[in-house]
């Protein structure tokens, strides 16, 4: 089972959703950043849950501890270990569904593969895992920022709800300004009103988180397997609950001709540009400078307050009902989560390119 991420900078994650606690380990941190342990713990107060009432209302404070690799503010270039403990499990929600595989879920998956699983919360599978992912996506930020490299995630789309504009036409610093986490006050409402009418009724729902890289000098990336654009599908697609990924126009290039939507370049006082950014700043595997920007699809959260046909471990059919907390739409917390994994992505291409320093 592979637990890390990244060549250079590393993520190594360990933990289960009602374990003592989950953590990780940095590796390949470049020395001398300074640490800003408000903002790190931000970064997770963002993806904490219990923060409003359309995520899930288990209560946890998601306090980290940094244990090492870090003196007096700076970052000393060793790893970073830290631990954020699990405070508010309700182990026994889960006991009806012990034997049982739920629908959609990676419960029969993890069976057949391991011959085991731990039943409560989902274990390794849950979400409450990409806590670990927030510490190190804020580390990377904060590396980031010294280069002026900046990530704004949003979220776009709430079942058929969706905003009408592009990226650019929105002040992505609204986006911290309601639940939802949407730029759009308008939008936001109408996304938290379906959010909160899905949990009444004891359903679901998913929709698109929007991503922005700005500041990305141009020339990052490989041109081959390790393309920036599959570096950055591949952190993405390893979130829980998303199924799909687009840059730049993404599908509808699929519906074009090449002289509709070939971004084309020109001489804007020595400073080449290129006119449109169709390709979402990535070209050839490699960013060209313009803002790098996609989109993600997220499934509907597997764990319904319904009734449900399963069956058990010996494959005897049956009938059971979820219980405890769990979120009506992933989209709100997921959008830090989105950064995180790009900051991951984008600073350890950085450091590919310049080795050893920033």
């Amino acid at each position: 089972m592979r637990n890390t991420f990244g060549n250079i900078f590393t993520l190594t994650t360990f933990g289960e959703s009602h374990g003592a606690a989950v953590g990780g380990v940095v590796d390949g941190f470049p020395a001398g950043i300074d640490i800003d342990m408000e903002f790190i713990q931000n970064e997770l107060n963002r993806r904490r849950p219990g923060q409003s009432k359309i995520t899930t209302s288990r209560n946890e404070a998601d306090s980290v501890e940094l244990l090492s690799g870090v003196f007096e503010g700076k970052s000393t270039g060793c790893p970073i270990g830290f631990i954020v403990r699990n405070t508010n499990q309700h182990s026994n929600d889960y006991d009806n569904m012990k034997n049982l595989f739920r629908p959609s879920h990676a419960d029969y998956t993890y069976y057949k593969k391991y011959g085991i699983r731990d039943h409560r919360g989902g274990g390794r599978t849950s979400a409450r895992i990409t806590i670990s992912r927030c510490v190190a996506g804020a580390l990377a930020k904060l590396a980031l920022k010294e280069k002026g490299i900046t990530i704004n995630a949003y979220t776009s789309q709430v079942g058929k709800i969706k905003l009408d504009k592009e990226y650019d036409k929105y002040d992505l610093q609204q986006t911290e300004s309601n639940a939802v986490r949407c730029p759009d006050p308008t939008k936001a409402k109408e996304m938290k009103q379906l959010i909160a009418e899905t949990k009444e009724k004891g359903d679901t729902i998913g929709g698109i988180i929007t991503c922005v890289i700005k500041g990305c000098p141009a020339g990052i990336g490989e041109p081959e397997f390790d393309k920036l654009n599959a570096q950055l599908a591949y952190a993405m697609l390893s979130i829980n609950a998303v199924k799909g990924i687009e840059f730049g126009i993404g599908f509808d290039a699929a519906t074009k001709y090449g002289s509709e939507i070939n971004d084309v370049f020109y001489n804007d006082n020595g400073t080449i540009k290129t006119r449109t950014n169709n390709s979402g700043g990535i070209q050839g595997g490699i960013s060209n400078g313009n803002d790098i920007y996609f989109n993600i699809a997220f499934k509907p959260v597997a764990t319904i307050l319904r009734k449900q046909q399963s069956v058990d471990k010996n494959g005897q059919e049956t009938t059971f009902k979820a219980h405890g907390r769990h979120d009506p739409c992933v989209l709100p917390r997921a959008v830090p989560i989105v950064e995180a994994m790009a900051a991951m992505v984008i600073l350890n291409d950085i450091l590919a390119q310049n080795t050893t320093k920033l």
